[in-house]
């Protein structure tokens, strides 16, 4: 950061937003008084202390227009649950970060459909990526997608190469490496068995290929009550082929008790190969703790068929309806302004994402993404599946479920006929 972006930019913690609420807020939206800067507020999650592509964005607005943005970073861990009681308590920021689609706190389709949100213009509109339209408002566009993040598994191919490890071509090589490998002194798999959101998406990141690669339309089945999680074939497959990779000693001594940490310095240590994480990870572990190792995103592998993976849009950012006129008319001039593409492009530089638009185009050959650009560009693929379930609760069943399934306390049945409970209360 700058000396100037450091004078401009005003870094607010949560302790202090929460202690002065509305306040705080309303007396820095807006305009100055007596001046005529527009100003307002922006809040975003943060899990590390690397470089935000919302504060440079923000930063270099303001370098270039005259304006005061209050940028409020908070922690990823609890970041929907601190927005949403920040909207119900009218003391939310004018810009604030959200998810395409619905089953996350911060999803935008349920807080617009709560009112929280206001409809955007045709710059947001433009960015939308074909076939996510439903993912950004029943009834217009709530949110600027900010990326296309790609739900694979980060593969250190540094240490696999120390290891004569290669990839594993189909799930029966996966379960032979991991069995050779044993677990230790280094695993297949690094996984983070404590934090729900990340024994979800390992589930998440399996279906792809035992669900959505036959019939990439099951979850819209499953909101026209066709089918359920407890009578498909694909999520029993799923969640059993979890205990087999369990039994075969695919993850690190521990895992169902790791945290966060695990994948990190599993990967950075080289004491695991490879981890369930979204691409923009990748970009981090290399950039971080793994620097001048190699790591690719690799789709999982099926039982034979061709590649099949989760791609969409995963960051939005939205604007407060509770904002105030002078706030909300800079935050819609920035806002229309971060829909350009050379901004779009600046934000998937940063965070290691793909561009919101153009991303099909892209040469990929030579990246980490390199494994998964024939299926990305060969349509193989579907949107991240919970952005599309009806509520998070559905979501939490399933992390939590595959805690379960790791520590033997629940069954494949016990956990989808949760699901279906969640997805229909």
């Amino acid at each position: 950061m700058s000396t100037q972006n450091s004078r401009r930019t005003r870094m607010v913690s949560t302790v202090a937003v929460a202690a002065m609420g509305t306040l705080v807020l309303a007396s820095c939206s807006g305009s100055d008084e007596g001046g005529d800067t527009a100003r307002f507020s922006m809040t975003y999650a943060t899990s590390n202390n690397l470089e935000s592509p919302y504060e440079t964005l923000a930063n270099e607005y303001m370098e270039t227009h005259d304006v005061d943005i209050e940028l409020n970073p908070q922690p990823n861990d609890n970041y929907a649950q601190s927005l949403r009681t920040q909207l119900q308590g009218g003391n939310a920021a004018d810009i604030i970060q959200t998810a395409p689609g619905s089953g996350q706190g911060q999803s935008l389709i349920e807080l617009s459909d709560a009112g929280f949100l206001t409809k955007l213009g045709s710059g947001a509109e433009a960015l939308v990526p074909e076939g996510s339209e439903d993912l950004f408002g029943a009834d217009g566009v709530y949110g600027v997608p900010m990326d296309y993040t790609i739900v694979a598994t980060a593969f250190n191919e540094t240490a696999a190469a120390e290891n004569d490890v290669t990839f594993p071509a189909d799930t029966d090589e996966l379960l032979a490496t991991c069995a050779d490998l044993g677990g230790a002194p280094v695993s297949a798999f690094a996984l983070a068995g404590a934090a729900a959101p990340n024994t979800g998406m390992m589930a998440l990141s399996i279906s792809a290929t035992k669900v959505f690669a036959e019939d990439p339309a099951w979850n819209q089945k499953r909101i026209d009550g066709e089918v359920t999680f407890a009578e498909s074939e694909g999520w029993h497959d799923t969640l059993e082929l979890i205990v087999e990779m369990n039994e075969a000693d695919c993850f690190q001594p521990g895992a169902a008790g790791a945290g966060f940490e695990a994948i990190t310095n599993g990967l950075a240590a080289k004491s695991s190969l490879t981890a369930f994480v979204p691409s923009g990870a990748v970009h981090e572990i290399m950039s971080g703790p793994a620097e001048g190792q190699e790591l690719t995103l690799q789709p999982f592998p099926s039982a034979g068929e061709e590649d099949f993976i989760l791609a969409s849009s995963n960051y939005s950012l939205s604007l407060n309806a509770a904002a105030g006129d002078a706030a909300s008319e800079a935050a819609q001039d920035f806002l229309a302004w971060v829909a350009e593409p050379e901004q779009s492009q600046t934000f998937a530089d940063i965070a290691g994402v793909l561009p919101a638009s153009g991303y099909a185009e892209l040469d990929l050959s030579g990246t980490a993404y390199a494994p998964v650009a024939d299926a990305l560009q060969a349509d193989r693929f579907a949107p991240l599946p919970n952005s599309q379930w009806v509520n998070q609760s559905v979501y939490d069943e399933l992390g939590s479920g595959v805690q379960g399934l790791l520590t033997g306390q629940s069954t494949v049945d016990d956990v989808l006929a949760a699901m279906d409970q969640a997805w229909d209360n």
